[in-house]
Order: structure tokens, then sequence, then C-alpha cells
């Protein structure tokens, strides 16, 4: 997926305003000024509109699990500079502290059936033998079973 739309889906999911979502990129240790956050936040054929890199998305999410779990004891997780989805679901998922019923709930929610089994090849290794790439299909549903959960 594309991450401006993962962050403007996000920022909605918890009603984040401009000022939260630059102190979220910043506590991840990104730097996101007002006016970058509004090139973000154009449509792709807009003039201006300005990609979110991986690194810096990567430093949302980051922040996000520090703003919804509080800091953890020694360093702080180093932002990745490649993103897939399975990375997107599970920080978004460890920001939440959600267990594997709590997620197969929320998809639920949306439409989408999976077990156990299957939702943790989603959070295994990309070298374990049953790891499965999270869709984007998959990735969109889990956000809308959020969008439901938090806003009816």
């Amino acid at each position: 997926m594309i991450n401006n739309d993962l962050l403007r889906r996000i920022s909605k999911i918890f009603s984040l305003t401009d000022e939260q979502i630059i102190a979220v990129f910043a506590l991840g240790q990104g730097n996101v000024a007002k006016e970058q956050l509004a090139h973000f936040y154009k449509e792709k054929d807009e003039a201006d509109y300005q990609e979110i890199p991986d690194l810096a998305f990567a430093c949302f999410l980051n922040g996000l699990i520090i703003e919804k779990r509080g800091e953890k004891d020694g360093p702080q997780p180093v932002p990745q500079n490649e993103l897939t989805n399975n990375i997107i679901f599970n920080k978004v998922k460890i920001a939440l502290a959600l267990k594997a019923d709590e997620v197969i709930e929320i998809l639920s929610l949306a439409g989408l059936t999976l077990g156990k089994y299957e939702l943790s090849a989603f959070f295994r290794n990309v070298n374990h033998k049953h790891y499965k790439t999270c869709s984007d299909d998959v990735l969109s549903t889990f956000l809308k079973g959020l969008q439901m959960k938090f806003h009816g």
C-alpha cells in the first residue's frame, strides 16, 4: 500500500491532528514540518504531492508505538529503510497491544475470516517456512476493521 494512504487512514482511525502527527513522527525519531505533512496529505495527481519514504513512515509507526504504549527501556528501535505490509501490520498491532484473538475479531468486523495459524504466518520471520506475505487487501481490511471498532 502507499504510505501516504496509510498515514491518512491511521490518523483518521486515531483522530490525530496535524500537531499530534508531527509529535508522533518526532517520538519515532522523524522530523516532519507542517508544510511537508500537507504535501503528504495531497492526492497523487495533485501538485506538490510528496510520497512518504519508507524510512519516514517507519519513524511514524515507531512513534505511534511509543505514543500508545510508552517508551521502553534501553535503546529505541531503529526505523526500517524498507517497509512491507507485514511490518506495518505488526507495528500497528503492537501499538494497540492487540492479541491474536482481538486482531481476528477486528478483521471479522470488516468481513475477513482468518484463523490464528493464518494470522501468525504474517508475523513470522521472513525466512521462516510458514511465513506468508500480507497482501494490500488484508492490511486494508485490518485498517477498515479498526475504523469500525473505534468509530462504529
